[in-house]
């Protein structure tokens, strides 16, 4: 009905529970008081355990769910329309501490109709445009993707040049800002970028 739904694949992971034949014998009152209350610390901490991952994989879908009410025009539009999101905004519509946001997403993967993403791809500050809005630096670099991909490849642009582009479009970056994305794009410089045209001499 036009909504998103988060589902948790962990079908493949075998449940996790208590040993029936023990906890009949516990549950019977077999054996001395050492031996009984052995059996209720073991059982405890088996309960504990099994506890401590239901609510682990609770809190994930919650988180989830969280961040895709959030990102909605990712998934409808495409990574260039992601929102500046901090772990502390899923943390308080959670509510729980940031810690555990952080925990839950760690190493985790979602897959969604636009491609299947690590969970922190959602996560990240941003800036305001020279128009007023609120863009994610993820769209920066999206954009100095295209601008790159669109360049004269025999005089490609440099870092101030790619700052000037990017500017001019309305995105205020610095040049440091520019060569610190350019290198986490793993975009190679403008020399190593350059394509020599014309005929070679004899």
């Amino acid at each position: 009905n036009g909504e998103y739904s988060v589902r948790l694949t962990d079908d493949y992971i075998p449940e996790v529970r208590l040993n029936k034949r023990w906890l009949q014998r516990f549950k019977q009152r077999k054996g001395d008081d050492a031996e009984r209350e052995y059996f209720r610390k073991k059982i405890q901490s088996a309960q504990w355990i099994i506890d401590a991952i239901l609510q682990r994989r609770q809190t994930l879908e919650k988180v989830t769910r969280a961040i895709i009410e959030r990102q909605r025009d990712f998934l409808d539009q495409g990574p260039e329309h992601i929102h500046p999101l901090k772990m502390q905004q899923i943390a308080d519509q959670v509510g729980v501490h940031v810690t555990t946001v952080s925990r839950a997403v760690d190493d985790k993967w979602v897959q969604t109709p636009r491609g299947t993403f690590p969970l922190k791809r959602f996560f990240g500050g941003g800036t305001t445009t020279q128009d007023g809005e609120e863009v994610a630096y993820e769209l920066i670099k999206q954009k100095m993707l295209d601008v790159v991909a669109a360049e004269d490849k025999t005089n490609p642009l440099s870092d101030e040049d790619l700052m000037a582009k990017l500017n001019e479009a309305g995105y205020p970056v610095a040049r440091r800002t520019v060569t610190k994305y350019r290198k986490l794009l793993k975009i190679p410089s403008s020399r190593q970028r350059r394509q020599w045209g014309g005929s070679t001499p004899a």
